[in-house]
């Protein structure tokens, strides 16, 4: 019978923790996703980055891991790609003068 009891109290305090622990979550619609100051533009295997702030740095390798394109001391607000290698999925590394750096997959049409 004791152990009944301490079975219920034990199963009622720990649904009482887990629903104070879901209720603290931050819902994903609540959290803001910031924006990325570049845009992207394809045309066939060529990739235009346009941007508000000067780009230091791109990079953009295959879904595989191999390397394509890697540039540096870009120092400029828009940067041409054109893609040597037929491939249709990308990884992409933009990073700007203020030090940030974004990553995002991308996919071209050939």
């Amino acid at each position: 019978m004791m152990v009944t009891v301490i079975r219920r109290l034990l199963a009622v305090t720990i649904l009482s923790a887990s629903l104070f622990v879901s209720q603290a979550q931050p819902e994903m619609s609540s959290v803001a996703k910031e924006s990325k100051p570049y845009k992207l533009l394809t045309a066939g295997k060529q990739i235009t980055i346009k941007s508000s702030k000067q780009i230091k740095h791109v990079m953009l390798w295959t879904t595989g891991g191999n390397r394509v394109v890697e540039q540096r001391e870009v120092n400029n607000s828009s940067f041409v790609i054109n893609i040597p290698v037929s491939q249709k999925t990308f990884f992409l590394m933009v990073g700007l003068s203020d030090g940030k750096i974004y990553t995002e997959k991308i996919g071209i049409r050939e």
